[in-house]
């Protein structure tokens, strides 16, 4: 008897060993998804449902101080908060691999994670995306009249309000109440702080840019136009004909073309 327990035991172990060692090689593709300014992860549920029922692996994480974790904000957050998020987010998680995608703000933040972490990523995706470079804050890519207001607020240190969601392409009624409940404010730190790169933009991985082309923000064509006339990084350039948070007004559209990307 003493030695069919020992067997079973065994067995057990090893099975465990077994799954343990296939769940660490799980060769799935893996997507993090970084949303932008005023948003959370709720914002990827379509899309991030339609890669999960094609088998990908899936992560929609909700940056400190927004959606579910606004209760978190505080006014030490700024752009290294987030990337440290994503950068634990992968590093707990053991990711390997990964397609990274950052929305509109969240340019800036994978920007900053590729420049940290290059070897758990395999590609970067910008989603209609603000390409901050070394020593540029987000509020600096902004028009003059626009700095200008925003700096008021960073001088006071308020938070700065979401802007109204038909700016970002949502216009179905249904939708339009549902987005304008989950926008909370976007902490003031992280428009103020500029970008600190220790590497050469992208850190050597390969960069995609997707724009947002019906209708086009103006700032956003100014980030797509640089791009393409970028003589330094080879860019992959792809555009989608959809407002600005094309993952609630396209999700299908977008899966799409994010699954199409992965090589």
């Amino acid at each position: 008897m003493k030695q069919l327990n020992a067997l079973f035991l065994m067995l057990l172990l090893f099975g465990s060993i077994l799954s343990s060692k296939a769940q660490h090689q799980d060769l799935r593709p893996t997507y993090v998804l970084v949303h932008g300014a005023w948003h959370g992860g709720w914002c990827w549920q379509d899309v991030a449902q339609r890669l999960t029922d094609a088998h990908y692996r899936v992560y929609a994480p909700t940056l400190t101080g927004l959606g579910e974790r606004r209760h978190l904000i505080e006014p030490s957050t700024d752009i290294d908060t987030h990337i440290q998020d994503i950068v634990n987010l992968i590093e707990m998680e053991d990711l390997h691999d990964v397609y990274l995608v950052g929305h509109s703000y969240a340019g800036a933040v994978i920007a900053g994670v590729a420049d940290r972490i290059p070897s758990r990523l395999h590609k970067l995706i910008f989603l209609d995306a603000m390409i901050v470079e070394n020593g540029q804050s987000p509020i600096s890519l902004q028009p003059k009249a626009v700095q200008e207001l925003q700096l008021k607020n960073i001088q006071r240190k308020e938070n700065f309000a979401p802007f109204d969601v038909a700016l970002f392409g949502v216009t179905a009624p249904s939708m339009v109440s549902w987005v304008k409940e989950r926008l909370s404010p976007q902490p003031f730190g992280t428009f103020a702080q500029p970008l600190h790169l220790k590497h050469q933009y992208g850190n050597g991985l390969p960069l995609v840019y997707i724009a947002c082309t019906d209708p086009q923000l103006p700032i956003m064509k100014e980030m797509s136009q640089k791009v393409r006339a970028d003589q330094k990084l080879s860019w992959q350039y792809r555009e989608i004909a959809t407002g600005h948070d094309a993952m609630l007004t396209e999700p299908k559209k977008l899966a799409d073309m994010l699954m199409e990307l992965v090589d």
